[in-house]
Formats: structure tokens, C-alpha cells, sequence
């Protein structure tokens, strides 16, 4: 399993390393939203936690899906842009320039990736052109309960309005936060982005690559860049170019946009903290028996981003919902498993915090 990009006929020049303040204000959002998955990050998580205003805390769970369950496209909206060459901003705010570039229909696909309703790396028709497309977006939202309904709604119904939204909270988020985190990240990810570019220049791609991550390798003969990851994508650069955006802030999530259409982004880690011991002997017996199949091992890269029903995982694996409860079973009695009813959904969550302790090994490859 892994994502694959076809860089068939792309040049040298057109390979880029540049940070994103936008970018890295996502990972600064799934972080405080999911600070099981960044256990280097906890002092800074608590320190922001504790002085954040009520009202932006409230307006930071009205759409946090966006970011907490999937990594939204919307936080890299400069590989939407015609012509798949355009580079991220310098400032947060030549970033959400970025966002008026994007037609409507870019920006509502991007934002209802949560739903997973929408083909990423092929093409089809948007939820704004297709009433059926519509409405199964809308019965998957109302799965993920009704805030994420409400945000669908309000996004079908009025683009413009969510757009002016996003915008908004991005400067509201700057000003209580990030703009202090960004001040210091930005020369840590400017050195890094100048290493891997000598690398580039001196070296080649392949290099660069390999100092990217060890999971991320070119073959050079078949002009394509594998990704391993638990997960299935392909993308080109076609006649647009790639582009390598660090993040210091992302830890352990090795992510690739490849949406169909919109320029490659590999968006890496440039730091690796260390991870809490694993459990007892016993527990951890258990736990890895648990994780030995592959089956359960991809059961578990959904349920890190998600809650998902039983019904859901049978869809998205192509199996039967008895198989499915079967694999949830020997998951839920390893202890790393949650179940929580909402409505007349039952929803099941990976316990990342019990996760991480098996070792960043395993952690990092079903986040990456």
C-alpha cells in the first residue's frame, strides 16, 4: 500500500521546498485537538489551552473535522490554484489570499473530504453540480452528528459565506496564538528548507527525498515517487511541479495531497520526539496479537483520523459487516479500541493515547 506519483516529464526547477505558515497553522489546530497523536507537544498544547479565549476555543470545536479528523486541502490551497505552480505564501496572510483563488467547487470538495463522499485522486462531479452527490455528502456528515451536518449545510448552501468564515478564524487563531508559535517555527523550518533545496541542487531528487523521510523513494528509471504509507493514491505533477513543505509542528503525520487536479504537496516532519514506554509484557502481548493482521492494522489508520461506524468500515474495506464487528472485537478486548453511541450510530475510535505507548514505530506508520 502506498501513495505513487507519476513525475514523468518534470523538471529540476520546478521541484520546490517552501514552508506554509497556512499549513503549519492546521497542524497547530490538530494539535490542540488531538494532542494524543503530538506527545512532544504537550507543554505547548497546555500553555495555548490554558490562556485561549472562550469564545475562539467554542468556534475552534465548529469545525475542527476539518483538521482533527482529516487534514483538510483547504490549509494548502496554493496547490489548488491553475497551473499547479504556485508556491505558498511568505506571511499567514498571503496564504488566505490563496483561498480566493480557488473556485467554489475546489474549495466545497476540499472541505467535505471529511465525509469521504467525493473521489480524492480521480476526478468526479462536485457536490455543487450533483444532487446525489449532495446528498449522500449530507447523510455521511449527519453520521458524524449534527455539527458536522449544520457546517455541510451552511458550506452547500452558501461557499462565500464559509470561505469569509475560514478566513476570519485563521486571523482570530493567528492573533491568539500562532503568530507567537510561527515566530519562532519559521526559522527552524526555513533552515530545513534550505538543506533539503542545497540537497536538490547539489545531490538531485532522490537525495532530497531520502532526507525527507526514509519512506518516501524514487525510482528514477519509472519517474516515480512511492510513499509508503497504510493507504492507496496516485497523483503527476504533469506539466505543473512537486512540492516539499516542512513542518515542525506535524509530527509524526508524513501526508500527501494528492487530489486529482492540484499540484503534489509532500508535507513532512522535521522533528522526531520521543514516545512513552510501551505497557506491561502482558498488555503488550495482547495488544500486538491484536495488530498482527492487516486487516486490523488498516482498521486502525481509519479509526486514528475518525469515529466510524461498523457499516462504514465494511464499505470503505469491502468486506461484511459480521467481519468487520469480528476484527472491532479482538480490538476493543486489546484495549485499543473506543465505542460511543451517538443516535442511532455507534461509532468506533482508535485510542491513540494507548498507541502511542506500543512505540512511534507503529504510531508513526498508521499516522503517517
Amino acid at each position: 500500500m502506498s501513495v505513487r506519483i507519476d513525475i514523468t516529464g518534470l523538471r529540476p526547477e520546478r521541484v520546490a521546498v517552501v514552508p506554509s505558515p497556512l499549513a503549519e497553522l492546521g497542524m497547530a489546530l490538530h494539535a490542540l485537538s488531538e494532542p494524543g497523536h503530538h506527545p512532544g507537544l504537550q507543554g505547548w498544547v497546555t500553555g495555548v489551552t490554558a490562556r485561549l479565549d472562550s469564545h475562539l476555543a467554542d468556534r475552534m470545536c465548529e469545525a475542527d473535522f476539518l483538521w482533527r479528523t482529516t487534514f483538510s486541502d483547504l490549509f494548502m490551497p496554493f496547490a489548488g490554484v491553475p497551473g499547479r505552480s504556485t508556491l505558498p505564501g511568505a506571511t499567514l496572510a498571503d496564504d488566505l489570499d490563496l483561498l480566493d483563488k480557488l473556485s467554489d467547487e475546489q474549495f466545497v470538495d476540499a472541505a467535505l473530504e471529511f465525509t469521504c463522499a467525493l473521489p480524492y485522486s480521480t476526478g468526479g462531479v462536485s457536490a455543487l453540480d450533483d444532487a446525489e452527490v449532495r446528498r449522500r455528502a449530507l447523510d455521511l456528515a449527519a453520521a458524524r452528528g449534527p455539527q458536522q451536518l449544520r457546517f455541510s449545510e451552511r458550506l452547500l448552501a452558501d461557499p462565500p459565506r464559509i470561505r469569509d468564515w475560514l478566513r476570519q478564524f485563521a486571523r482570530d487563531c493567528d492573533e491568539a496564538f500562532f503568530a507567537e508559535a510561527w515566530s519562532r517555527l519559521r526559522h527552524q523550518l526555513a533552515a530545513d528548507a534550505r538543506r533539503k533545496t542545497d540537497l536538490l541542487r547539489h545531490k538531485g531528487l532522490a537525495e532530497a527525498l531520502a532526507a525527507v523521510s526514509p519512506a518516501v523513494t524514487l525510482d528514477e528509471g519509472a519517474a516515480r515517487i512511492t510513499v509508503d504509507k497504510l493507504g492507496d493514491g496516485r497523483s503527476a505533477t504533469a506539466d505543473g511541479g512537486l512540492l516539499l513543505v516542512p513542518t515542525s509542528l506535524g509530527w509524526p503525520h508524513l501526508m500527501v495531497l494528492h487530489r486529482h487536479g492540484w499540484q503534489p504537496v509532500l508535507h513532512y516532519p522535521v522533528g522526531s520526539p520521543e514516545l512513552a514506554s510501551p505497557p506491561s509484557v502482558e498488555q503488550l502481548t495482547m495488544r500486538m496479537t491484536a495488530l498482527s493482521h492487516p486487516v486490523r492494522m488498516r482498521i486502525c489508520r481509519y479509526l486514528a483520523r475518525s469515529a466510524y461506524t461498523t457499516g462504514e468500515l465494511a464499505q470503505v474495506h469491502g468486506m461484511t459487516a459480521p467481519e468487520i464487528s469480528r476484527h472491532l472485537g479482538v480490538l476493543k478486548k486489546a484495549g485499543l479500541v473506543t465505542t460511543r453511541r451517538r443516535g442511532r450510530y455507534v461509532l468506533h475510535q482508535l485510542d491513540v493515547t494507548v498507541v502511542a505507548r506500543l512505540g512511534s514505530d507503529f504510531l508513526e506508520g498508521i499516522l503517517r
